[in-house]
């Protein structure tokens, strides 16, 4: 295997050329979660209830997370706070607000990072699930980041956490079969559609309660970089998609008039480690890599067990999916924000260690989400030396 701190141009395939992140300023302490919860829900008389869910929080291995939510704005919009109450016009109007201002922010920061101007990005791609408007959130951002009105707009509405997988594939394509194009994709996530109060009626609702937060991320992706004013941090070597067969019922959002209310099945890990095994047996054999240790790991941190199940499935040391589980820690589950979000944070680690932009010093390595579906995107990256 060719070492990553060889030289290597990267020439003919897409690369990621700039990365952002950004939150809320709201945080929230974990261990505060269920006194907040059930004190904003006038439901402190559901003391079993809140045990549960006390349980649920501590185990979800998540210490802090960034949300938008706040006392007052449940002041602010009363109906949220009621169980089935019709409320979907109120959260709307939040994330109509809200997704394109966070949006921005972290495309700003992979903007400034690229330090090119906006006028020579070509592609835009906006992904969320957290709401819907038209005109969409991809226009409200062209504006808002005074984009070249010729910018080619893709839409990716409510497809769920696997989704920054999805738009890192999308711009990838978009890429590699544009000569000089240049893609910002954009994921941002405000969870206001999916909060509800903990309710006895709705106990799978506890576990999204626990662990979704709000962020969003971005990344430039173009072919052939200038390398006098670009400065390429991954390939992107392929990128795939599976649809898992007869697990459209693993993970599903309903929506009506209360917002979206969120299902999980039991069985979302074990389907997620099992399925992601040939996924990762066929992105890599073109490479003859099958030693899972041998490579970096960009694990979308869907839940500890999640991030649990993979680790024993390919036998993998506790350093590989340590930036998962800090992001998950940190931040939570963010959805289609996610995946980016640990990216980031794993070339975080290798600016500090002086090594190759996975901090850990591989050369090749994976990015993983799962979603509904079961959908799973593959994505293999290849690190170059910073």
């Amino acid at each position: 295997m060719v070492n990553a701190n060889s030289t290597h141009h990267p020439q003919g395939t897409a690369t990621v050329l700039a990365i952002g992140t950004a939150f809320p300023p709201n945080v929230f302490i974990q261990e505060e979660v269920p006194d907040f919860m059930f004190n904003v829900a006038n439901s402190e008389r559901l003391t079993d209830l809140k045990e549960k869910f006390t349980k649920i929080c501590k185990a979800s291995e998540v210490k802090k997370r960034h949300l938008f939510l706040t006392e007052e704005t449940l002041k602010q919009n009363p109906s949220i706070g009621i169980p089935n109450a019709p409320s979907i016009g109120a959260r709307q109007n939040i994330v109509i607000n809200e997704v394109p201002k966070l949006a921005k922010l972290a495309a700003e920061q992979a903007i400034k990072e690229w330090g090119q101007p906006v006028s020579k990005l070509t592609h835009l791609i906006f992904c969320t699930t957290s709401g819907f408007a038209m005109p969409g959130f991809d226009c409200e951002l062209a504006n808002l980041l005074d984009l070249p009105p010729t910018i080619n707009r893709y839409m990716l509405f409510h497809q769920g956490c696997h989704a920054g997988g999805t738009a890192l594939r999308l711009a990838k394509d978009l890429a590699v079969t544009n000569p000089g194009a240049r893609v910002l994709a954009v994921c941002a996530e405000i969870t206001i559609h999916g909060f509800h109060i903990p309710t006895e009626e709705h106990i799978d609702n506890l576990v999204t309660l626990a662990i979704f937060g709000d962020g969003a991320s971005a990344v430039i992706v173009g072919k052939d970089p200038d390398l006098a004013a670009e400065h390429p941090l991954f390939e992107i070597i392929s990128a795939n998609q599976k649809l898992v067969p007869n697990t459209s019922g693993a993970i599903v959002s309903d929506v009506d008039e209360s917002g979206f209310m969120v299902h999980l099945s039991r069985d979302v890990p074990k389907l997620a480690s099992e399925n992601a095994e040939i996924c990762l047996q066929e992105a890599f054999a073109p490479l003859e890599i099958s030693d899972w240790n041998s490579i970096f790991w960009v694990l979308h941190p869907g839940g500890a067990a999640i991030i649990n199940s993979i680790e024993a499935k390919f036998k993998l040391t506790k350093q590989k999916l340590v930036t998962s589980r800090n992001v998950l820690a940190n931040y939570g589950n963010m959805q289609s924000a996610t995946a980016i979000v640990v990216l980031e944070e794993m070339r975080k680690q290798s600016v500090e260690a002086k090594m190759a932009t996975t901090g850990d010093g591989f050369e090749w390595g994976v990015l993983l989400t799962f979603g509904p579906g079961m959908t799973i995107e593959t994505i293999v990256l290849r690190s170059i030396p910073i």
